[in-house]
């Protein structure tokens, strides 16, 4: 089981990707009408995943989130794959998992304020 220090970092590193995914949603919806113009998403759990398999520390080196282009969504005659509807989708998604991590680091802390006010 990891150390609150460790669970904290990890939620750090989750917000910070949340924060990064909403610019790149934020980006999409900008270029929702410009020719060519392919959809951005981050990777970061399938990262994380595969640094904790091989015992590695949230802060190593490699273990950052990373845009890409998933490239798996239907192209219009533009060449643009941006759909709002799918958009809006993620960024919901999106929202709510920050709103959880969030959630989640705050009662780390109150959990830990709590043990120091213990005798």
């Amino acid at each position: 089981m990891p150390s609150d220090t460790h669970t904290i970092r990890y939620l750090q590193a989750f917000i910070k990707t949340e924060g990064l995914r909403q610019k790149a949603i934020a980006n999409n919806v900008a270029n929702l009408n410009t020719p060519g113009y392919r959809r951005h998403d981050i990777r970061f759990e399938e990262i994380f995943a595969k640094a904790i398999e091989k015992g590695k520390a949230i802060l190593d080196e490699g273990v950052e989130p990373e845009i890409f282009q998933p490239k798996n969504t239907p192209v219009d005659a533009n060449g643009n794959d941006v759909t709002l509807d799918s958009e809006v989708g993620e960024m919901i998604k999106n929202s709510l998992r920050h709103e959880t991590y969030m959630l989640l680091l705050k009662k780390k802390y109150a959990q830990m304020q709590e043990a120091l006010r213990t005798p």
